[in-house]
């Protein structure tokens, strides 16, 4: 299958005062075949991300997701290189409606890995799925016990957490955003007991309109983790912006005379505050965001998938201190014959030294390609970037991704999911990425 792109030089103007650079859509690259799909379960509806971590310690990546559409959580156990081609083993670990992201966390720190799930729609409210304590019960879906925390119930539509040490007391908390009604990004203060799920608290640190991605990234080289977070939707709050962990003297979030008091009553953030850095791209509709030195200077860049009025775009964010309060944009439009915008990872696919950029789409509707990597001939902003298939026309909307090194062949393959054609073949699934040792 051969894709074609047009080669058409594109000039961005400068947006809140952050100049951007000029650059043209990657070039064809004749004769690109798609990579070969393997499905590891495609029997539910609405595959929405992937997660990695190896959950059973056999020194292989686990990956857990929601199906937002057959509402469920589920786990899938990686069966090793020699097998993985096949259907991999899972469980279903909680029923979970209109879930949007799954996240694994070893909150109750009884060493079995939980998960956590954020749910929208009617339902609105973050589940804990318990993980049997027994390893040969892992797969076990009776031994799983599904619970809502109760302070997050009917209290915005939930949309993504990260685990993340806020207060430095205890095990872990959970940092999550959501979207509108009443959106917001904050943290669970989990307690000591994390079983004791009645006690968690709620503490909001800022104001949101539709988040997309949370990441726990030290932005200020401080020592302690902030939080870079993209929202897409219109508004103030709208672009890609970190916010700066106060330190540990935000223990409940709030000042000593309110300790406990719940926050969810203004939904506002609280008297510690988190002060809000815009890093760009206020003035476009941003997707998933992924944290990688493109240009290997030594400092952490940010790349998301974003959607302008008129066209979809891969958007570096070039750090220029390591403060992180000076950035510049570098724009990549989307090639042609691809959906739009959704999400961007990095990896050297073609291991030939140089930092790939591998991205994903929505809308990809035949003959449009969902998924496509970007190689380069020169240097990360000298504009000559070539687009390669990787999807081919399968599939409509795509989520975000994960690289590994699925078969062990010596390259990074593409762990993905799709929304609309789960229960028809696709769902849950990584594509072979054909530059192993035997094609080298």
């Amino acid at each position: 299958m051969r894709i074609y792109f047009s080669y058409v030089a594109v000039v961005f103007m400068f947006s809140a005062g952050i100049p951007a650079y000029a650059q043209a859509a990657p070039k064809e690259v004749a004769g690109t075949l798609p990579w070969k799909c393997h499905i590891i379960d495609g029997t539910s509806r609405g595959a929405d991300g992937v997660k990695l971590a190896d959950v059973n310690r056999d020194g292989f990546m686990d990956i857990t997701t929601g199906w937002e559409q057959g509402g469920v959580t589920r786990i899938y156990l990686n069966p090793g290189p020699a097998k993985a081609k096949g259907v991999w083993p899972f469980v279903t670990t909680g029923l979970t409606r209109s879930v949007e992201d799954a996240v694994f966390v070893d909150l109750d720190r009884d060493g079995a890995v939980d998960v956590v799930s954020c749910c929208e729609g009617g339902e609105q409210s973050v589940f804990v799925q318990w993980a049997p304590k027994a390893k040969e019960d892992y797969l076990d879906e009776s031994k799983w016990r599904c619970q809502a925390i109760p302070i997050s119930k009917g209290m915005t539509r939930w949309m993504f957490c990260i685990p993340m040490q806020v207060d430095k007391r205890g095990g872990v908390d959970l940092v999550a955003g959501s979207k509108e009604p009443n959106a917001r990004i904050g943290w669970f203060e989990v307690p000591e007991n994390a079983r004791d799920i009645k006690t968690y608290k709620w503490h909001t640190i800022s104001t949101a309109h539709w988040i997309m991605s949370l990441r726990a990234v030290d932005m200020d080289g401080d020592g302690d983790l902030d939080i870079l977070t993209s929202d897409r939707k219109k508004g103030p709050m709208r672009g890609c912006r970190w916010l700066e962990n106060p330190g540990v003297h935000c223990v409940e979030g709030v000042s000593p005379s309110n300790r406990g008091q719940d926050a969810r009553d203004t939904g506002k953030p609280s008297k510690q505050a988190w002060s809000n850095h815009f890093i760009g791209c206020q003035d476009r509709e941003v997707m998933f965001l992924t944290v990688d030195d493109i240009d290997e200077d030594g400092l952490q860049d940010v790349l998301v998938a974003a959607k302008a009025p008129k066209a979809s775009e891969i958007i570096i964010l070039r750090r220029l201190d390591a403060a992180g309060r000076s950035w510049k944009e570098y724009v990549i439009p989307y090639p042609e014959q691809t959906g739009t915008a959704k999400a961007v990872v990095v990896g050297d696919v073609d291991a030939d030294g140089k930092k790939d950029i591998i991205f994903s789409c929505e809308n990809a509707t035949a003959p449009k390609s969902g998924v496509m990597w970007l190689s380069r001939r020169k240097g990360v902003f000298d504009g000559d970037w070539l687009a390669h298939d990787i999807s081919g026309p399968r599939g409509i909307k795509y989520d975000r991704m994960e690289l590994l090194d699925v078969d062990n062949d010596g390259d990074l393959d593409v762990l993905a999911c799709e929304e609309r054609e789960g229960g028809k073949g696709l769902g849950m699934f990584w594509y072979e990425n054909p530059h192993g040792r035997s094609e080298r």
